[in-house]
């Protein structure tokens, strides 16, 4: 395991995986220190690998674009764990590209800074029919009239199968093969660039997925039995034998930034990411990427309501640029909606929406009586314009027994709240015109066991509640796929909202809301941004509210009306006053 250091660089901290450095040699390097043999298979042919030391292995040989190759790991073939193209999927073998020749790296694009952020969430696999990178393509130019300057992958990662979330991939630096690899995702951010649309990636760097977990044990300890996420084993950062681990997902993260021209990452569940070193792993990230281009945005989604995932690195924060926000999201849906159950027990109160407009940390140290304890903590020292907030995402959808999307009564007067709000806002597929079409769970996974298990787990996760009466769709079967795959059937007043609100976002001022006053009794919330009021009525019948505005200048909802100082506004609207 030991070595020598080559200046102040340890050998796993050079360049893991493979990359050509001319037209016709290719250098390969991986750590491998639980092989008692290794050699690497090129287009057939075995060449041996040098020690570096410390479990990593080398060797530079001739080469070419699209040669296919694997790792010999005790007679075993495998693909490279730093792999950034698996043209067969999982099982099959790595293939070597040329980082160099894609598009989009160094176009000279620069994203919008977080107080300006307009982002669209989508899924590769069902944004478009062709279901691909450069199917998204054709349908780019109506997000960025619409108002949207940055677009979010879910994870694209290799995953098991055709078709699936994400969350579940195993090969963290290769995009996914049934997307069309990594060149076809190179078109897509070339082409977002040059509509003026951000790429955002989604990356999952708390576990990986089950079809994977043999594969990579067979190279060295990449998990750690100190610690267990809800899907699966705890990613190796803080036990012996780290810090390559460490290094190979540093290594990923830069990689999306640097080879593809990705402007930032949005860094999944980092609460179920364990790890007790001096600098944790999400901290390295940030600054990592940061390193790679100063502007890329590195966002987390953390369940912590923590506002050191957002604090500078010399405050003893991770550095992050934002985080999101799912209290904002549970404070609003329990008012548009009459859901209660679950996580949403803690909320349904108007002043809960009213402290999230201020910061969406509802739970900030208070005691939470779903969780049974204390939670959170202020994040007062947090701008508002570092906090993303939305109506529906993935997760609220698609987490759904049958992923519905929010009821159609519901929309206008979420969509308002979210948009107008001091936060960044993000949409999720289809919502700004009313998609029709559901966001179910769908897998297509390799190994019969892990389908089966995921497939009565999804059952039993619904089996409590009566109404759902055995009928969960089977994520394994493909007509739940296509069942999620975009209409586009608009709903012209929705989609007419939607940019309206986009463009009467840009005139509010930014900063922090000036005001709020509420009405618990009668449902309705007023919040002052600058000269402007957002008015909105939660309730089941119309509310007269005294405002300081003359005019209307856009509602949601039904339509309402301004008489002498005051704001007749129906049930379930909204009114923006000046």
């Amino acid at each position: 395991m030991s070595g020598d250091l080559i200046g102040d660089v340890y050998p796993w901290e050079r360049l893991l995986g493979a990359r050509m450095i001319d037209d016709r040699r290719a250098e390969f390097r991986v750590w491998a220190p639980r092989a008692e043999t290794i050699a690497l298979r090129l287009d057939g042919v075995d060449h041996e690998l040098s020690t570096a030391g410390y479990g990593v292995y080398e060797t530079v040989v001739d080469a070419t674009v699209g040669a296919d190759y694997s790792y010999r790991v005790d007679g075993r073939p495998l693909p490279d764990p730093s792999t950034r193209w698996q043209p067969e999927g999982l099982r099959g073998p790595s293939r070597l590209f040329d980082a160099r020749a894609l598009p989009a790296a160094g176009d000279g694009f620069t994203a919008v800074r977080p107080p300006d952020l307009v982002v669209y969430e989508l899924h590769v696999g069902t944004f478009s029919e062709a279901g691909t990178f450069r199917g998204a393509i054709e349908h780019l130019d109506a997000l960025a009239t619409l108002g949207v300057n940055a677009i979010e992958l879910m994870p694209v990662a290799e995953f098991p199968g055709a078709r699936g979330w994400g969350y579940d991939g195993v090969y963290i630096s290769a995009a996914q093969s049934s997307y069309g690899g990594p060149s076809q995702l190179a078109e897509l951010v070339a082409a977002a660039h040059e509509r003026g649309l951000a790429v955002i990636l989604d990356v999952v760097y708390n576990h990986l997925g089950a079809s994977g977990v043999t594969a990579m044990e067979a190279f060295g300890p990449y998990f750690t039995g100190k610690y267990e996420t809800p899907w699966g084993r705890a990613i190796n950062y803080d036990d012996a034998d780290c810090d390559p681990v460490r290094e190979w997902v540093c290594q990923s993260a830069e990689g999306w930034v640097r080879e593809y021209g990705i402007d930032g990452l949005r860094l999944d569940a980092i609460h179920a990411i364990f790890d007790s070193s001096a600098e944790h792993i999400v901290a390295e990230v940030a600054r990592r990427v940061h390193d790679v281009d100063p502007a890329a945005h590195v966002i987390a989604e953390s369940g912590m309501n923590d506002p050191k995932v957002m604090r500078a690195r010399e405050r003893g924060g991770y550095g992050c640029d934002a985080a999101w926000a799912d209290d904002f999201h549970h404070a609003l849906r329990t008012l548009v909606t009459e859901e209660r159950d679950g996580y949403y027990a803690d909320f349904g109160r108007v002043g809960q929406l009213a402290k999230a407009l201020h910061r969406p940390h509802v739970d900030d140290g208070g005691y939470s009586p779903f969780r049974r304890r204390r939670f959170g903590a202020p994040a007062d020292d947090v701008p508002a314009s570092r906090f993303v907030v939305f109506s529906q995402d993935h997760d609220q959808v698609g987490n759904r027994a049958y992923g519905d999307r929010m009821p159609a009564r519901a929309r206008p007067l979420a969509a308002f709240c979210t948009l107008l709000s001091p936060f960044i806002p993000m949409l999720f597929m289809g919502e700004e015109y009313g998609e029709l079409a559901p966001f179910q769970f769908f897998t297509d996974h390799i190994d019969e066991e892990i389908a089966v298990a995921t497939r009565e787990g999804r059952r039993a996760e619904f089996a409590a509640f009566a109404a759902f009466g055995g009928e969960i769709p089977d994520p394994e079967d493909p007509a739940t796929f296509q069942r999620s795959k975009l209409t586009r059937h608009e709903d012209p007043g929705l989609a007419r909202l939607y940019r309206d609100l986009l463009v009467a976002r840009r005139a509010l001022p930014a900063g922090d809301v000036d005001e709020v006053r509420v009405s618990e009794d009668d449902r309705w919330l007023v919040a002052r941004r600058g000269e402007h009021e957002i008015a909105a009525n939660f309730g089941s019948g119309p509310v007269r509210i005294v405002c300081r505005g003359a005019a209307i200048e856009l509602t949601a909802g039904a339509a309402a009306q301004l008489h002498d100082g005051a704001l007749v506004l129906p049930a379930m609207s909204g009114a923006l006053i000046r």
